[in-house]
């Protein structure tokens, strides 16, 4: 659900410009990136997951021709 914000003349030229620096579509865009940043939220969690141990392939001897 959309939500209006009220900033001043110069955070919104700020914004402007950071939107097309960053090449996003929207200040929410905008926002949502500066606030993962600052809390530390990696864009991507792919492949994560912390105390796991790595993957190590098992040999299977049913596999063996």
């Amino acid at each position: 659900m959309p939500t209006t914000i009220q900033v001043r003349e110069d955070t919104r030229r700020l914004l402007d410009r950071l939107k097309r620096e960053m090449g996003a579509s929207s200040y929410d865009e905008v926002i949502k990136r500066l606030a993962r940043r600052m809390a530390g939220v990696p864009g991507s969690l792919f492949g994560s997951c912390r105390g796991s141990m790595p993957f190590i392939r098992e040999w299977e001897e049913e596999h063996v021709s």
